[in-house]
Formats: C-alpha cells, sequence, structure tokens
C-alpha cells in the first residue's frame, strides 16, 4: 500500500464510519473503483481504532461518568439504579452479539462477505429499511391535522431488552454494506427511540467492539507481519481527524434533519455497483494482496 492509498483510505474511512452509508463497504468501493488492492479486514479494524479514538474524545464526559458509576455499582448496591451504571451494563450487554458472531464468522468476514454483490444488496436492503425507520420517526415527531406528536423513547429508557436488540443489529454491520450506525440507529428508530438517542447510543456501543476487533487484528498483525504499518497507521491518524469533525457535524445535523439523503445515496450506489458488476466493469471479488 503506497502512501497516497492510505490517505484516501484514512479520509474514506473517516468521513464514512460514522455516516450510515457503511465505512466497510466504501473503503472496498474505493480500492476496486482505483484498481487497488482490497485493503482487507485487517486496515478496517485497525483503522477504525482512530475513528473510536474520536469517539471516546468527543463523548469523553458521556464515558468518564458511564466508567464510573459503573464501576462503583459493583460494590455499592445503591449506585445500581443510577443511570449511567445501567447505561455501562447494557453497552456490556449490547456488545455480546458482534462479539460471539465476529469470532464465529471471521473467516466469512474477511473473505466471501467481501464481495461486491453482498455489499451492493446490503446497500440497499439496510438503506429501505432506513428509510422505513426514519418515516416512522419522521410521523411520530411531526403533528398532523388529526394527529398530535407522539412522544419517543430516550436513553433514560433504555431497557435490557431494547440494548441486546440494538446489539443485534450492531452484529449485521460485520457484512461490508450494511452500517454499523445505520443497523443501530435504524433498529433504535423502529423501537420507538429518538434520532439523538439512537445516535448516542449507537457510538457508545460501538466503542467496545471496535477497540476489540481492532485489538485484536493489531496482534494478529504484529505476529503475522503483514501490515504495511507507516500507511495504515497514517490512515488511522487521518481518520481520527477526519472522524471527529464528522460526529460533531453529524449529531447537530440529525437534531433537525432526516435520514433521507443517506437512504437514495446507498439505493444508488448498490444499484451502480450491481449494473458494473455485471456488465464486468467491476470484479465482485477482492484483488489478492501482497502483504
Amino acid at each position: 500500500m503506497s502512501w497516497f492509498e492510505s490517505l484516501i483510505l484514512g479520509l474514506v474511512q473517516g468521513l464514512t464510519e460514522f455516516l450510515p452509508i457503511s465505512s466497510s463497504a466504501h473503503l472496498r468501493l474505493t480500492a476496486a473503483f482505483s484498481g487497488w488492492e482490497d485493503p482487507g479486514a485487517a486496515f478496517t479494524a485497525i483503522t477504525q481504532i482512530g475513528t473510536e479514538a474520536a469517539v471516546l474524545i468527543y463523548f469523553r464526559k458521556d464515558i468518564v461518568n458511564i466508567i464510573s458509576a459503573w464501576s462503583r455499582s459493583l460494590v455499592n448496591k445503591e449506585m445500581r439504579s443510577d443511570h449511567d451504571a445501567q447505561m455501562g451494563w447494557l453497552v456490556i450487554i449490547g456488545s455480546i452479539p458482534i462479539g460471539l458472531l465476529g469470532v464465529t464468522l471471521k473467516d466469512q468476514i474477511e473473505g466471501p462477505f467481501r464481495d461486491l454483490r453482498i455489499t451492493a444488496t446490503m446497500l440497499i436492503v439496510m438503506g429501505i429499511v432506513l428509510g422505513v425507520a426514519d418515516r416512522l420517526a419522521a410521523r411520530d415527531e411531526t403533528a398532523g391535522k388529526h394527529r398530535v406528536p407522539k412522544r419517543r423513547k430516550t436513553l433514560d429508557q433504555l431497557t435490557v431488552r431494547d440494548g441486546l436488540i440494538y446489539g443485534i443489529c450492531q452484529a449485521m454491520a460485520l457484512i461490508p454494506g450494511v452500517s454499523r450506525s445505520g443497523a443501530t440507529i435504524s433498529g433504535g428508530l423502529l423501537m420507538g427511540y429518538k434520532r439523538e438517542a439512537a445516535a448516542r447510543y449507537s457510538f457508545l456501543l460501538a466503542i467496545p467492539a471496535v477497540l476489540a476487533s481492532g485489538g485484536y487484528e493489531l496482534k494478529d498483525a504484529m505476529e503475522g507481519g503483514h501490515v504495511a504499518w507507516g500507511p495504515t497507521l497514517f490512515a488511522t491518524f487521518i481518520a481520527f481527524a477526519v472522524g471527529y469533525a464528522v460526529i460533531a457535524w453529524f449529531m447537530k445535523f440529525i437534531s433537525t434533519k432526516s435520514f433521507m439523503p443517506f437512504v437514495w445515496y446507498r439505493i444508488v450506489l448498490g444499484v451502480v455497483i450491481i449494473v458494473l458488476v455485471s456488465a464486468g466493469v467491476l470484479s465482485p471479488h477482492a484483488a489478492e494482496s501482497a502483504g
């Protein structure tokens, strides 16, 4: 991997990680359209550490409060009813599905799941799901002629059941094209949560999964020596800087705007990929890495 490729891929990772359009799909597509080797699941996982560092900084107050309250609740029964303490347990519970499936399906994630036909299908299908969820949220939030606005749930109302459903939605993002934020935000909206609440929990829930995945791939890469460390670390830094800016913009955007631009983008991109693969312009399979 050249330094120019790492610059572009780092920008793509930072720009797309927190938007509901699938960062793994865009990394795969950027390489395919440019004629580069597929950066691979290891590169994706390591650069995601950079974007998660942006989450840690942006949500640092929430994270400190959650860790502090959760830790104290282990020895203080009175703290167990505290919202931040409960949130700590809910993040742990929500992380179980992706942890189990990530280990179980590791070979498929690094191989068959990276087929562009699967990526395109997931872009379209999850785009439609996000569109339906967004429309339902908009209907609840907007008063009609014969209808009053419906109060949607906040994170204070998050239950173990809902936290687990969020986790299952997040696990679907192991397939390129699904999108971690897209799947979890869609799940939250369908369960009746506010846009901001769904997005905030989505970002918090991603922290353990992404850091664990990145750490696992980092250890594996160090032992195998098959990662171009200079370009990969450079891409990770770029992803961090760009990702922080995107989080700040996205949290403001969703407070007043619809997800429909992302929905249409996903559907159009998915259709274009299917057409190009069918026409033989793009190969559905990743180019083999030379190391």
